[in-house]
């Protein structure tokens, strides 16, 4: 763990007691500051106090003697409606921050020649692969790396920094908008697209917050950004405007006179005047589809940006095994494959599964965001046949009916699996792919898209054992 050396002798409210707001506890109380931890939730307060969090009333403290507040990124201070806690540090002039600020600030504590490297990921999809990519490249090279943030551990629970150590953070808007002293070596911006409006309120909001991933960097480093988004190229064409650091324009859809692009499914690097094919994409099993392509080219450029060899890092990306809940095969029954897709909690996540595969029993739904699956008709051709589950299931159904796309209401995870196996098993058709790709968040069915995603490969592994038991049997016979 971290010690938030930085904040001894303050006294600090932390709210939210889940996987970062206790390590943010642990980590300042262990640094020396006097921590009021809390949660609304009773369950939370005891599990935090078996951890050894000081779970403290905030809602009985006296304010003005908070120096800051660390608010849980899933709890809003502003929109659609400030929490509690959040009203009453405005009204005490409390500052609002993260647990990534917290670490931000005890990177900056450091002497200058004894900090981590901070690699920094965001964009509305595609993070989590691209810093998991990162942390592969990083480790493959022989690099000490540790990965945190929104993804796996809390960033104050990784383990203490030192020179030499590499820390890649997948940041969420959520917490951007809470950190203001973050410097990254190469930070990663890869599309935009609209998501998490009730937080942010506008677009134009939910870009600022993404934004903050380039404060406080310097021309020694490196902002890597997609440009086959039309937000994220204008936000190129203002960057570069700017100047002040290093820009790596990257693309998976062209070909670009400077920057990091895969075309013809082999990824290429130009920022030296001369370009250089660094490795074909198709022997990546585990970055299929154009949208990994680009987390590939991401990975490349901050990771050349850094002086990694670039042998070694096209070497490393051919290697990577992949992402939980992200487009993970599961595995086969005959010519039927078990897709796993969870993580894709919105229409433009799962636009990149329905692009990469033909012959698709597609199982969508769960709480539905702006917009719905209306953006993805144009690969309603790859689907033979929706199952619809949870609280998006009537307004799928309407927009499905209405494009001639034949699904089923199936209510429930299971029953879609069980139904689209036997429908895929039925059809004859070449290699027929079962896959969850929700286009929704889970919260109406399941605590989170990690518990959806366990739920459909344990349904799918049960059914390709079974097959294989029957083949089995049948062989034996």
């Amino acid at each position: 763990m971290i010690k938030a050396a930085t904040f001894q002798g303050q006294k600090i409210a932390v709210f939210g007691l889940g996987r970062t707001g206790n390590s943010a506890a642990l980590s300042l109380a262990k640094g020396g500051a006097n921590v009021w931890a809390w949660d609304d939730n009773e369950m939370a307060r005891t599990a935090a106090k078996s951890q050894g969090v000081n779970v403290k009333d905030i809602s009985k403290a006296d304010w003005l003697e908070f120096d800051e507040l660390v608010l849980s990124p899933g709890v809003p201070h502003e929109l659609p409606k400030a929490h509690w806690t959040a009203v009453k540090a405005k009204e005490h002039n409390v500052p609002i921050i993260c647990d990534i600020e917290i670490f931000a600030r005890e990177v900056a504590a450091q002497p200058e020649h004894q900090r981590p490297k901070i690699i920094t990921i965001t964009g509305t999809n595609g993070k989590s692969t691209t810093t998991a990519l990162i942390g592969h490249i990083l480790r493959a090279c022989g690099k000490d790396v540790e990965i945190g943030g929104n993804i796996g551990r809390g960033v104050l629970d990784l383990d203490k920094m030192h020179a030499g150590k590499h820390y890649v953070l997948e940041l969420s808007s959520y917490q951007l908008e809470r950190t203001h002293s973050l410097h990254a070596n190469a930070a990663v911006f890869l599309n935009l697209s609209p998501d998490h409006l009730e937080r942010h309120g506008t677009m134009k909001a939910y870009e600022a917050a993404k934004l903050r991933i380039f404060d406080n960097q310097t021309s020694d480093d490196a902002a890597v950004i997609g440009v086959d988004n039309e937000q994220t190229k204008r936000l190129y064409s203002e960057l570069t405007a700017k100047n002040g650091r290093r820009i790596i324009p990257i693309s998976a859809k062209k070909s670009l006179g400077r920057g990091v692009s895969v075309m013809g499914g082999k990824l290429y690097c130009n920022l030296s005047g001369k370009c250089h094919e660094i490795c074909d994409l198709s022997r990546a099993q585990a970055l299929e589809g154009r949208h990994n392509h680009q987390n590939a080219a991401a990975a490349y450029a901050a990771m050349q940006s850094l002086g990694l060899d670039p042998k070694s890092i096209g070497e490393a990306i051919l290697s990577f095994p992949g992402l939980a809940h992200r487009m993970e095969t599961i595995g086969s029954a005959g010519p039927v494959r078990f897709v796993n897709d969870s993580k894709a909690t919105n229409a433009d996540a799962a636009m990149q599964a329905l692009k990469a595969y033909k012959n698709i029993y597609w199982i969508a739904g769960g709480v539905p965001k702006a917009g719905g699956i209306l953006p993805l008709e144009k690969y309603f051709p790859n689907i033979s046949k929706a199952y619809l589950i949870g609280e998006a299931s009537p307004e799928f159904h309407k927009t499905l009916t209405k494009k001639k796309v034949e699904h089923k209401v199936s209510g429930t995870l299971e029953k879609a699996v069980l139904c689209a196996t036997r429908d895929a098993m039925q059809s004859g058709k070449k290699n027929p792919i079962i896959l969850l790709s929700p286009a929704c968040a889970s919260f109406d069915q399941f605590k989170n898209f990690e518990t959806r995603g366990e739920a459909f490969r344990k349904q799918a592994s049960r059914i390709i054992d079974l097959f294989e038991q029957e083949k089995n049997r049948m062989s034996a016979a």
